[in-house]
């Protein structure tokens, strides 16, 4: 079977994703970027980390973000039209047969990708062709078993439960992170720089947009729908870990952190 986002590409999930940036998602790359690099970015989304990677490398690099469907890549070049950005390319590919040459790029990353893929290594192996010799390979990914948060909600242990086995049933890996070391040495890369970071939800600002996130995802995505098709929840259930989401966003003791593991390959 072909790989499942399993979030899917429904309007929450794009402003989720588009509130993200490349010192919040990519700092262990950037100072690795100079001007008039040639990056590649695997599973771009609305390409808000793209275009902060195409200010890094400057007006002499050279920046391709590429997703699986066409809808995420519209809201990217609208973001690039935003910023009047006319350099940063965006095109229709797939990771696991990219359509350029061995060597094409300085830098190939993938921001939370390898955690939807049925074969991660081969993932891993695809990106590593495109990249030049002593060039990098960059991936970040959570892991979902990381998460924690307070105070207790059943409704969202639920939910993370629901979540890890959607993900399973899709053949893919929702506790990524722990395992991309593992993955870069059967893809054959050495030279492996690992690290880690926290995104953590803390003010009352950060609960109430994070919250809202998901309790609308918790019914409007893809994660839904599948919970729903596979009948591993019913729409009430659905609708109560959507309230979960929201009472904990609203609770003046609100906490949430996540893991993310990341690595830098130099090839």
């Amino acid at each position: 079977m072909g790989d499942v986002y399993l979030h899917g590409h429904h309007a929450s999930v794009l402003a989720s994703h588009g509130a993200r940036t490349a010192a919040d998602s990519a700092a262990y790359l950037l100072p690795h970027l100079r001007d008039g690099l040639r990056v590649l970015d695997v599973g771009c989304g609305p390409g808000t980390i793209t275009l902060d990677l195409a200010e890094a490398v400057g007006p002499a690099g050279v920046v391709v973000g590429i997703e699986n469907v066409e809808g995420p890549l519209v809201e990217a070049r609208r973001n690039a039209a935003a910023r009047g950005d006319e350099r940063t390319q965006f095109q229709r590919a797939d990771v696991m047969a990219l359509p350029y040459a061995a060597a094409s790029f300085d830098v190939v990353h993938a921001h939370q990708v390898l955690q939807h893929l049925a074969d991660p290594v081969g993932a891993l192996s695809e990106m590593a062709r495109v990249a030049r010799p002593g060039g990098l390979v960059a991936v970040r990914d959570v892991d979902y078993d990381s998460m924690v948060w307070h105070p207790a909600s059943a409704g969202m242990t639920r939910w993370l439960d629901l979540y890890r086995r959607l993900a399973r049933l899709n053949h893919a890996e929702p506790d990524a992170g722990r395992h991309l070391v593992a993955w870069a040495h059967a893809a054959g890369l050495g030279h492996l720089t690992p690290s880690a970071s926290l995104w953590t939800y803390a003010t009352p600002e950060q609960c109430r947009w994070w919250g809202g996130v998901w309790a609308r995802r918790a019914l409007e995505s893809t994660f839904a729908t599948q919970a729903l098709q596979r009948g591993l929840a019913t729409r009430e259930e659905l609708e109560d870990i959507s309230a979960a989401w929201q009472a904990w966003s609203g609770h003046p003791d609100a906490w949430f952190a996540m893991t993310h593991a990341e690595l830098l390959a130099r090839v």
